[in-house]
């Protein structure tokens, strides 16, 4: 848990003065959204490795099965490791490196970073419930918004 710090309003030459909290302790959010559709699946897990990544690649196999599943990722160690088991409906799509503008779901992380900018939580489970909370508000409309970006869909503005 650490307070992202965001930008206030005070008066000309007022700093301003925010919450501020730093503790180590860590939750991950796992997710997969669609530009397409608005489609999306959020999993907190506890810990960040090959074995829960396989855990939330089954969950979204299992939605939808008959769809295959374009999955933008980043080149960390649990996306590429060997005994990681890939479910036949999804395909993984490495970005290239220092590239997160390519991955739609990095502009939902930099949503959810906002939402959290500012705040002080008592506890790892406030964070969790906060979280949830968000996820509840992400509509499919705000997917569709904030992932839909112009090289996903050239092909259809080019036609």
């Amino acid at each position: 848990m650490h307070t992202k710090n965001g930008r206030a309003l005070t008066v000309k030459a007022v700093k301003p003065i925010c919450p501020f909290q730093q503790v180590f302790k860590s939750t991950y959010l796992f997710g997969a959204f669609s530009p397409i559709n608005g489609d999306k699946l959020l999993l907190e897990y506890p810990n960040c490795n090959t074995e829960i990544f396989e855990v939330f690649l089954n969950e979204l196999s299992a939605k939808n099965k008959d769809e295959l599943k374009l999955l933008v990722v980043d080149n960390a160690a649990f996306h590429k490791a060997k005994k990681l088991k890939i479910p036949e409906n999804i395909v993984l799509i490495f970005q290239p490196p220092y590239s997160p503008e390519l991955n739609p779901a990095e502009q939902v992380w930099a949503w959810y970073k906002r939402e959290f900018t500012n705040k002080v939580f008592e506890s790892l489970p406030k964070v969790v419930e906060f979280i949830v909370d968000k996820s509840n508000h992400l509509t499919e409309d705000i997917v569709k918004s904030i992932t839909r970006n112009p090289y996903i869909f050239w092909n259809y503005w080019t036609v």
